[in-house]
């Protein structure tokens, strides 16, 4: 059995680009060796900055191919089609045979029985999977045609200790790898995968990133235990960390305890986004003066160290001093200033979009039943740090900068909050405001975007969605479902509608209101198929619901999906089947409006009686309905709809009575639809 190697040298390739690389040639090899046939005990990926390696264990030299025959072009077909299928196969056009099958007369190709040798076959293979590699951005360098992710130097290409020799582009494969040492190249010829990881280490590279990453933990295990520091640490961080280094070393450093005085935000963004480095807590999670640094080598003479704390030092102090500045700041002196920030050159600036989103708060605030007063001044200071130097340097912090600034400057505890948490949610799972004024104000800031960019026609495409207004929608709906809110979005969005108009924004569409209702509908599906809700029941709710009661259509998934299986739900949907089945096949239109006066037995009247209970139940206020309730309500029609069946026959003679039973079915099936759309349900 053989081993199978394959190196790429390069310059220094960033971390996601590098786990991107190496996860798609693992599984484009393994995807070949699947189509081939070629079985293997075990393969493994590893990467560092500079190489990506593919490795593969227990290989067959050769493969044995079965003779089997290809069909081909039928025959008559132009002369390019038959010496393009010659082509492919590598053979000549007097190779083909003419078999006549039930389609007609087509070319074949026999095949007879062959070895194959594995590595002809990588080594075909090869040059077109190394180029399949999706890069987000690609080089091109010296005088050479490869467009690559980096750099590439080397390929390192061995096959049973051997070198798989292949070309690609300028570049020819070798068995020997290749390094920097001292400013110059040199190499060394390896034979076995356990050679090749070892030489690396020889010269401190580690290759695996996964060891990488433990040597990492234990080094940051062992100080906190020492100090008695907490085990934490970003996890995303670290993944990006262990990609950028060959040969980590862990140093435990920190800074002037001054700077804790500063909010702890501004010091871990400094640290983790600007610098890689990690912060440190205490055993109560307090923010601490010390971080860690991943060095890529031993810090013998503390030069690394010393330059690190410099580095971080002087972005502190100018953070700090920053903060001392900007937060004296009137936040609502600052509103003003909005106006020379653009939000969009066609829906004007930061500070037209603060005042709609005033206005907004205000009417959302009487049905909340929040201090109408509050609410509006929380939105009109939103926005304001955005004038801020802080803001400016650290970008990724703003709204929580406004929440420090409003707290420095005396403003009330829950519309400080309300600043830096009306920019959440920012994703599926991520968190959410929880606190009236804080989701209140998130509210109208998304319903106040959506409505904008749906105004001018800039809505998403199946492609591309510039401006996130699918993030802003399902932050939305996240909302008002999980902080249980039956608001009026219909009425939130002509208002923002009629707020746009009186700021002279040039409408481009004209069906906004009922666009954005569809677009939040379709948005429901992405938060119904995260809580594992059926796919039937989906459609069923979502087809049938023509309000803006988002609540209400969550509650109705929920029901239905838990009781579906159930002798609940059972009984409700073969109540609504039965009845269906029978009023869908009716020729004349029939609209679920009988007449009580033709009701000729008692099953006609206890039916209808039944229905029209159900309906009255259907007529209670949004925010007094009891969903579940009316399910089983729904699913207690059983007992009538199968003494209906049992008793009374639909198709009577008298026609008056035979159509006003017909209207009865569909009338009983209309009730059934106010709850979801029975029809689209798959029977269980």
């Amino acid at each position: 059995m053989s081993e199978f190697l394959l190196e790429l040298y390069s310059e220094e390739i960033p971390p996601l680009l590098q786990i991107n690389a190496r996860e798609h040639l693992k599984h484009e090899l393994q995807k070949f060796m699947s189509e081939h046939g070629i079985k293997y005990k075990k393969s493994l990926n590893y990467s560092c900055p500079t190489r990506v390696l593919i490795a593969f264990d227990g290989l067959p030299e050769k493969i044995k191919i079965e003779s089997k025959e290809i069909k081909g072009p039928k025959v008559g077909v132009s002369d390019d089609i038959i010496y393009k299928f010659s082509k492919s196969h590598n053979v000549s056009e007097k190779d083909l045979i003419k078999k006549k099958t039930e389609k007609g007369e087509f070319y074949f190709l026999k095949k007879g029985k062959k070895d194959l040798l594995v590595k002809d076959l990588l080594a075909e293979t090869l040059p077109k999977i190394i180029s399949s590699i999706g890069w987000k951005k690609s080089m091109k360098w010296s005088n050479n045609d490869l467009m690559w992710g980096r750099p590439l130097r080397a390929i390192f290409a061995l096959f049973e200790g051997k070198k798989l020799p292949f070309s690609y582009y300028h570049l020819s494969s070798s068995d020997s790898v290749s390094l920097d040492h001292d400013l110059s190249m040199k190499s060394k010829k390896i034979n076995t995968l356990k050679e090749y990881i070892s030489f690396l280490k020889t010269n401190k590279i580690i290759v695996d990133q996964t060891e990488r990453q433990k040597i990492i933990i234990k080094k940051f295990q062992a100080f906190s235990r020492s100090k008695n520091f907490k085990d934490q640490y970003s996890k995303h961080l670290l993944e990006e960390v262990v990609n950028i280094v060959e040969d980590p070393n862990i140093l435990l450093l920190d800074f002037d305890k001054k700077y804790l005085d500063i909010p702890k935000e501004i010091i871990i963004s400094t640290l983790e986004k600007h610098q890689r480095y990690f912060p440190i807590f205490d055993k109560r999670e307090r923010l601490t003066n010390y971080f860690f640094v991943v060095a890529n080598k031993k810090d013998v003479k503390k030069f690394i160290s010393e330059g690190n704390k410099r580095v971080v030092d002087a972005r502190l102090s100018d953070a700090r001093f920053f903060w001392e500045k900007d937060r004296s700041k009137n936040l609502i002196k600052q509103i003003a200033k909005l106006k020379d920030i653009t939000l969009y050159e066609k829906i004007g600036t930061v500070y037209d979009k603060t005042q709609r989103v005033r206005k907004l708060a205000g009417l959302l605030s009487d049905e909340l039943n929040i201090n109408k007063e509050k609410a509006q001044v929380a939105a009109s200071i939103c926005k304001s740090d955005l004038c801020s130097d802080l803001v400016g340097e650290y970008p990724e912090l703003q709204g929580v900068l406004g929440k420090y600034f409003a707290l420095s400057q005396g403003f009330e505890e829950d519309v400080a909050n309300s600043i830096s948490e009306h920019y959440l949610p920012i994703g599926l799972t991520s968190p959410l405001p929880k606190k009236p004024f804080s989701y209140s104000i998130s509210i109208v800031d998304k319903i106040d975007t959506l409505v904008g960019f749906f105004l001018i026609n800039e809505k998403p495409t199946s492609s591309k969605d510039p401006f996130a207004l699918r993030r802003s929608a399902i932050g939305l709906l996240r909302i008002i479902i999980e902080n249980k809110l039956s608001i009026k979005v219909r009425d939130l969005i002509n208002y923002a509608i009629r707020l746009y108009d009186e700021q002279g924004i040039k409408f481009e569409n004209e069906n906004t209101e009922i666009e954005l209702l569809n677009f939040l509908k379709e948005r429901m599906r992405n938060i119904l198929k995260l809580k594992n809700i059926k796919i039937d029941i989906i459609e069923a709710s979502i087809s049938s619901h023509h309000g803006d009661n988002f609540l209400d259509l969550y509650k109705k998934n929920i029901l239905m999906n838990k009781y579906i299986t159930k002798d609940v739900g059972i009984k409700a949907i073969s109540s609504y089947k039965r009845a269906s089945n029978i009023a869908d096949k009716a020729q004349k239109e029939i609209q679920g409006r009988p007449d009580a006066v033709l009701f000729r037995t008692d099953e006609e009247k206890i039916l209808f009686e039944k229905i029209n209970e159900i309906r009255k139940a259907f007529t209670t206020k949004e925010i007094n309905k009891d969903y579940e309730n009316l399910l089983i309500k729904l699913s207690e029609t059983k007992q009538f709809t199968d003494n209906f069946f049992d008793n009374v026959v639909v198709n009577d003679e008298n026609k008056d009575i035979k159509n006003n039973r017909l209207e009865l079915l569909k009338m009983f099936c209309n009730t059934f639809n106010n709850f979801i759309n029975f029809s689209k349900l798959e029977g269980r």
